[in-house]
């Protein structure tokens, strides 16, 4: 038997010198080199006692020593659960219990912020720094450069990722060498990736796009990366000409679009630029053409199953669409029972495929509400289907505002709201109201210059909207919250003005 995730990620590159991490310090790992140092990181974690199946969860910052770890345990068939460095010590006690994970790597600079928590919760815990420091990096360096690969079925499990749980506790999506195999295949194809590419990796990679989509993608095709530990507008900018391909959320492309080095010279050398993990404005992408003559390709995913849709490589990339299903994945816009929709109207997006996730961690009840027996996931997003199968995301079924008795959909307020002159961005939410059950509020940030006013906002929607669908009060603000990928958390936004209407 096989070990079907490294096999096909890494065992094409097994000595191979050519490049594949570009460091910020301008050093270049080669593939060789790399899973030698994984090879050794799968032999430090069997000797921490770790074995086929067992969790290791890791709090590390973004570096070739936090993937080679993850390339390790693929190796020694040890499921890894990355998490969010932003994560406090009561929020790791949850995700390190909840999965049983066998032992917590963490950064050196956090050992003693989370020693109490992880021996009261029973994990052994061990650091490891960006430059190989800590004992977990000085147990590697001691492994051989290499080592056995544990057979892996492409059932098996690889990897567990943790839902935000805006609404309930957080939930542990099980994720499989097959899921994450058959979605790096499938967009490596579709959108034409090679080892002729260079892509530019500013993301996280505790997050389905920065590891299983960015990450993945360049291993199959055998890419390098030029590896950056966070998107910063300048360094950005000047690696630019040195790469083929970015994958971003929308916040990179709205800063970039905000300095005037952006350009069609600077662009030039560019093949692809990816968008995800948030909506992108339609006149984001509108603007971002007009500056570069690149039309981004916008394509929509999530934890539980990668990615379902994209916008074509070669056809339409429909602004404010994220594409069409993609080879493999059946996608459909239902009803609360699951059947079908007629195109256009909107409903609840439901996916099926290779992609989609194997359930939720000792959560059997959460796993049958929300996977269907057919194999359909039930995404909670709302949508529709173009005739010729564009999907248009309008929001998630939880920010349905229902008032009076009438369906409220967020996207069509925020979209009207978001085109007023001196309007930067905005957020709409239901909050309780006595009368009618919920009210429409809108969250609005004013650009920095000739800001829109509460008054002039309200005034243009009314010739726009129908009554039941005004905001009932408009909030300005100078920044919407948003999560490192660059959602906006409407969930905090409602717990913030729940007490609006309050009488």
């Amino acid at each position: 038997m096989i070990n079907h995730l490294y096999d096909a990620l890494f065992g094409p590159h097994l000595g191979r010198d050519t490049s594949f991490l570009i460091l910020p310090d301008g050093r270049s790992i080669s593939h060789a080199a790399f899973l030698a140092r994984a090879a050794q990181m799968a032999g430090a974690l069997r000797v921490a006692g770790l074995r086929p199946g067992d969790r290791v969860a890791l709090q590390l910052e973004k570096s070739a020593e936090m993937l080679a770890v993850i390339a390790g345990a693929i190796q020694a068939g040890v499921i890894f659960l990355p998490l969010n460095t932003a994560y406090t010590p009561a929020e790791l006690s949850y995700f390190i219990t909840d999965a049983e994970a066998r032992l917590l790597l963490a950064d050196p600079s956090r050992m003693g912020a989370l020693a109490e928590m992880a021996s009261a919760a029973g994990v052994p815990l061990m650091s490891l720094g960006s430059d190989g420091t800590g004992d977990f990096g000085m147990l590697a360096a001691t492994q051989p450069e290499r080592s056995a690969t544990e057979p892996r079925a492409a059932s098996d499990l690889a990897a567990f990722l943790y839902t935000s749980g805006t609404t309930g506790r957080s939930k542990g999506a099980m994720l499989s060498h097959g899921n994450l195999l058959s979605n790096a295949e499938v967009l490596a194809r579709e959108w034409r990736f090679t080892r002729a590419d260079v892509l530019l990796h500013a993301l996280p990679i505790f997050h389905t796009h920065g590891l299983f989509v960015a990450t993945n993608v360049a291993l199959i095709a055998g890419a390098p990366m030029i590896f950056q530990p966070k998107f910063d507008a300048d360094e950005v900018i000047r690696l630019l000409p040195q790469a083929t391909a970015m994958m971003g959320v929308p916040t990179f492309y709205t800063r970039l679009l905000a300095d005037p080095r952006l350009d069609r010279a600077l662009t030039a050398h560019m093949r692809l630029f990816i968008s995800g993990s948030a909506p992108l404005l339609a006149e984001t992408h509108r603007d971002w053409e007009a500056r570069t003559g690149h039309r981004v390709l916008e394509r929509y995913g999530m934890t539980e199953t990668n990615m379902n849709t994209s916008n074509p490589y070669e056809g339409d990339r429909r602004a404010g669409t994220v594409g069409i299903a993609l080879p493999g994945v059946e996608v459909k816009v239902c009803d609360t029972t699951g059947a079908e929709l007629p195109r256009g109207e909107v409903g609840v997006i439901e996916v099926r495929g290779p992609n989609v996730f194997q359930g939720y961690w000792r959560m059997p009840e959460k796993t049958r509400e929300e996977l269907r027996d057919d194999g359909f996931f039930i995404t909670g997003d709302l949508g529709t289907m173009s005739a010729d199968g564009y999907v248009t995301i309008v929001g998630r079924a939880k920010d349905l505002v229902i008032s009076g008795g009438f369906n409220v959909y967020p996207k069509e307020v925020e979209e009207l709201i978001d085109a007023l002159p001196g309007v930067l961005e905005s957020a709409v939410i239901g909050v309780p109201h006595p009368d009618f059950g919920e009210a429409v509020v809108a969250v609005v940030v004013s650009e920095a210059q000739e800001g829109a006013t509460v008054e002039a906002i309200r005034t243009a929607l009314q010739g726009q909207l129908a009554k039941f669908k005004q905001p009932k009060h408009i909030e300005m603000r100078a920044e919407l919250p948003r999560n490192t990928m660059g959602k906006v958390q409407k969930a905090l936004l409602r717990a913030e003005l729940k007490d609006l209407f309050s009488v």
